[in-house]
């Protein structure tokens, strides 16, 4: 069974909304199962668990939520050599342009040595089916690819 961590933060419910449509995605993919984690309950179990992680974050002052931030504080040190290339992408509800808050996800994804598999989905402003659907399509493909082995 392919497990995929769909880790993220919300307080208004718009990236709950997302993440629950990656979650969906990943478990419309048979051998596939979603790991549906808000990043304040997430711990290292949940990370060295997992075959692929999908990380959801609003965007704040240009930065991530301080609750993902908080996640990757408290597992860096442990996870440290133990997740190598382990396939990530990256969803961020903006509040400006979300560059700020995906540049330095990535950074953090870096230092990990996450391998990204899946172009991020940036959105500013509502949450539409068009929305919904492209994060369907980003649970089903990170789903599919890690267990065809592609990742």
């Amino acid at each position: 069974m392919t497990t995929i961590l769909v880790l993220y933060h919300s307080q208004g419910g718009n990236n709950r909304k997302m993440a629950m449509a990656v979650a969906d995605g990943v478990n419309s993919i048979e051998g596939a199962g979603a790991n549906l984690k808000d990043a304040l309950e997430a711990g290292l179990d949940d990370l060295l668990a997992c075959d692929g992680v999908v990380i959801g974050t609003p965007e704040y002052f240009g930065y991530l939520s301080g609750a993902v931030k908080d996640f990757f504080d408290r597992t860096y040190e442990s996870a440290r050599g133990r997740v190598f290339r382990k396939p990530y992408t990256v969803f961020v509800n903006a509040g400006n342009d979300g560059s700020g808050a995906l540049r330095n996800i990535e950074r953090i994804c870096i230092g990990y040595q996450f391998k990204k598999v899946y172009e991020p989905i940036v959105v500013k402003g509502e949450i539409t089916p068009e929305v919904l659907d492209a994060c369907r399509l980003m649970g089903q493909t990170i789903a599919a690819g890690v267990s065809a082995g592609i990742y």
